[in-house]
């Protein structure tokens, strides 16, 4: 059984017992959450599809972890004009690990 579900502008494909790094979620570790923007679940030989979303799908996870990514640079350069600027950024995740699917 898995599920495609959307968090912070993205899609996953998860499954029970699977830990999915998210964009940032409210809750500390232990906490438990549940995402109800559910594309699409599939259990077996049936599949459930919405349009967009399926109104009584819900997956459960708890939070596993709240941390930031690795860092990334951004180098900014203009040719024969003495122009370079250097930026850093690190984004803010949420691991999350899948519980329970319902439909």
């Amino acid at each position: 059984m898995y599920a495609v579900i959307t968090s912070g502008g993205k899609q996953y494909k998860v499954a029970p017992g699977d830990i999915v790094r998210v964009e940032s979620l409210e809750g500390q570790k232990g906490d438990m959450v549940e995402i109800k923007d559910v594309f699409m679940i599939v259990d077996g030989d049936t599949m459930s599809v919405g349009k967009p979303m399926l109104a009584s799908a819900r997956v459960t996870a708890e939070v596993v972890e709240q941390g930031r990514g690795e860092k990334l640079l951004i180098f900014k350069h203009r040719r024969r004009k003495g122009y370079r600027r250097t930026n850093g950024h690190r984004q803010n995740y949420t691991a999350i690990k899948v519980k329970e699917i319902t439909a």
